[in-house]
């Protein structure tokens, strides 16, 4: 039986970027996953040209130097801008919040005009609260923002991705609302900013050239036979799974996706447009084709769109989204003091640390236990 020096399971970018740079350091690797294809959530299908971001949208961005000059080896970068526009009731909002989005809703035009509407209805909100903290979400984010902002941007776009009222929801879940006023769309602060041309499979296929990948093989169908094959595992599944449940299930939320060709050159003028109210079953429709506009798929009198559903995570649905409140963080502290005692085991990614990862902070994660020396 052949023999490595780690087996990898998920082939996601935690797993793909650790087995590009164990391979760099000279280790043999097996890159194992349970889907049909590479790249976990990253994974672009091609349809006619187009890349569609099957498992929702992936802007790439980052302040790090660093991760950037990293990433950038793998594929050239279009100089993509994240500008998602919502839409409350048949009107437009640009978001983030920001001149632009105060004009459409109060009609002013300064910057001191916008604030001083945000500051009185910031005020109305204190003065119900009479001096005490926020106790749920609805109270922290008119704390924030005041009731305009919140009752046509976020009440319902809210209660849509978490399927609770915002009155139940804890309020430290919306620690801060970005408000700028200045009439700039960009929704990222970030100095580096971009979608790699030809989509992300370019990214993940560049990551495992010349290594073993084994797709539609799940770790757990044999899990003796897969432990046996390396001296150490790198797991980026779920944890919980991991350790047979034995604290019980985490919690997640799932996403699913109602993906569309349509005959039209351009459906919807945006890659990404937020529907915030609550009738309004999805949270957002994504056109894929806007993502990269330098594509020659672009001018073609076709588009792909996807619907985005928000829901409970239920048996056999892809875990989306930690529910990182007390119950649920409570209960991962549990399985992180396993995993902080295993020897053999790496645990890395969304899913195994239990915690919601930007791409960049994904690649920055394994870079940084390389540089600890880990091997």
């Amino acid at each position: 039986m052949e023999k490595y020096d780690y087996l990898i399971v998920g082939s996601g970018l935690f797993g793909a970027t650790f087995a590009y740079l164990a391979k760099k350091a000279g280790k043999k690797c097996l890159v194992i996953d349970k889907r049909q294809h590479t790249g976990g959530n990253i994974w672009c299908r091609d349809v006619e040209g187009i890349h569609v971001h099957e498992y929702g949208a992936h802007i790439f961005h980052t302040d790090s130097s660093r991760v950037w000059n990293f990433v950038t080896q793998f594929a050239e970068f279009n100089r993509y801008t994240n500008c998602p526009v919502a839409n409350f009731e048949g009107k437009l909002y640009n978001l983030p919040f920001n001149m632009n989005t105060f004009y459409e809703m109060w009609g002013v035009t300064t910057p001191e005009q916008a604030q001083k509407k945000i500051d009185e209805q910031k005020a109305q909100a204190a003065a119900l609260l009479k001096g005490q903290k926020p106790a749920n979400l609805e109270e922290q984010a008119l704390l924030l923002v005041g009731k305009d902002i919140y009752e046509k941007l976020i009440k319902g776009y809210t209660q849509k991705q978490w399927g609770r009222k915002c009155t139940e929801l804890p309020a430290f879940i919306i620690k801060r609302l970005p408000v700028r006023l200045t009439f700039d769309n960009n929704y990222f602060n970030d100095k580096y900013q971009g979608i790699p041309v030809g989509g992300y499979n370019k990214i993940t296929d560049a990551l495992l050239e010349g290594i073993e990948v084994k797709t539609s093989t799940d770790f757990f169908s044999d899990r003796k036979k897969f432990e046996s094959l390396a001296d150490k595992i790198v797991f980026t599944g779920a944890i919980d799974e991991f350790y047979e449940y034995r604290f019980g299930k985490l919690e997640y939320r799932t996403v699913r996706f109602e993906t569309e060709k349509l005959q039209e050159q351009n459906h919807q003028g945006n890659a990404v447009i937020n529907y915030t109210e609550e009738s309004i079953p999805y949270t957002r429709i994504i056109e894929h084709k806007h993502f990269e506009p330098e594509n020659e798929a672009y001018k073609k009198n076709i588009t792909v769109i996807s619907r985005e559903y928000s829901s409970e995570w239920t048996e056999g649905a892809e875990p989306f989204y930690p529910v990182n409140d007390e119950k649920n963080s409570e209960t991962y502290r549990k399985y992180k003091e396993l995993a902080d005692k295993e020897t053999g085991v790496i645990f890395g990614g969304r899913l195994a640390q239990y915690k919601y990862y930007d791409m960049d902070d994904v690649i920055a994660d394994v870079l940084n236990r390389f540089e600890g020396k880990i091997l």
